[in-house]
């Protein structure tokens, strides 16, 4: 088992029945679903043999030649003008679209435009005038605002390529809950990725977060400790500890086993 990587992140598992000796980064043909198709080999070794996978596996078929790779470099001269030809399609009969990306299969014998919509959108006869053009099959796929990332690629806040282009393989449903967990602040700007969405890594350290949330008390809970009676005002899930108020000038640091100790008086409601 090989995975290939195409164009736009799009990555695949292939067999390699021939047994070619393949290293990361070598390029390779391989069968499409009417033709071939050119990429670049992004993962060997046993590890893969525990992916899922869905649908039938197609071979790899040979190691590229001199020639194929020139095709292959002509072709994406091909997308970027295959890509502005369309944009003007769709301007011309005002359709509420935006183009992403094109491309081609290696063979030429198909071409697909990637595209963003809000709504449903009827690009029929869209798809016939591209067909007359190029006279080979043509298809519009309509992709989501985090597709649309993981195609084009980008940096994300932290400094680091976009999760979505490196290792994510699908996306998960993210919600505001995820940052409430985390007490981060709710600013749109600071949680949205470039594709306009909540941040994907907002789920990474969720589960750590429900753990200690489990762990710590609540903010607003009240203590009978030998100080007297204290209010937890915030909580360290790093540290495992709360900081109880005793007094406008009294505060105390207190850790989860410390807590435990004292009797618990007044619990707070959960919003």
């Amino acid at each position: 088992m090989i995975e290939i990587v195409f164009k736009g992140e799009r990555k695949e598992l292939y067999d390699n029945p021939q047994q070619f000796p393949f290293i990361v980064g070598d390029y390779v043909i391989v069968e499409a679903e009417k033709g071939e198709d050119l990429g670049i080999v992004n993962q060997v070794g046993s590890v893969l043999e525990r992916k899922k996978i869905e649908g039938k596996i197609r071979n790899i078929l040979r190691k590229p030649t001199t020639k194929d790779l020139e095709i292959y470099r002509d072709n994406r001269v091909k997308e970027f003008d295959a890509y502005q030809l369309c944009r003007r399609k769709i301007a011309d009969r005002f359709l509420e679209m935006k183009l992403v990306d094109v491309e081609f299969q290696f063979d030429s014998n198909k071409i697909t435009f990637y595209f963003t919509a809000e709504k449903r959108i009827d690009f029929r006869e869209l798809v016939k005038e591209l067909a007359a053009i190029y006279k080979v099959r043509i298809e519009l796929r309509q992709i989501g605002v985090r597709d649309e990332a993981k195609r084009i690629g980008g940096y994300g806040g932290c400094g680091r390529k976009l999760c979505c282009t490196t290792f994510l393989k699908e996306f998960e449903p993210i919600t505001t809950q995820c940052a409430k967990e985390q007490n981060l602040p709710l600013n749109p700007q600071k949680l949205s990725g470039i594709c306009g969405r909540l941040l994907c890594c907002l789920m990474y350290e969720r589960e750590f977060y429900q753990q200690q949330t489990e762990k710590l008390p609540m903010v607003d809970s009240r203590y009978v400790t030998a100080h007297g009676e204290g209010t937890v005002i915030s909580v360290d899930v790093f540290r495992e500890t709360a900081i109880l108020q005793f007094s406008e000038e009294k505060r105390e640091t207190f850790t989860v086993e410390e807590l435990a100790q004292f009797r618990q008086i007044e619990v707070p409601q959960k919003s």
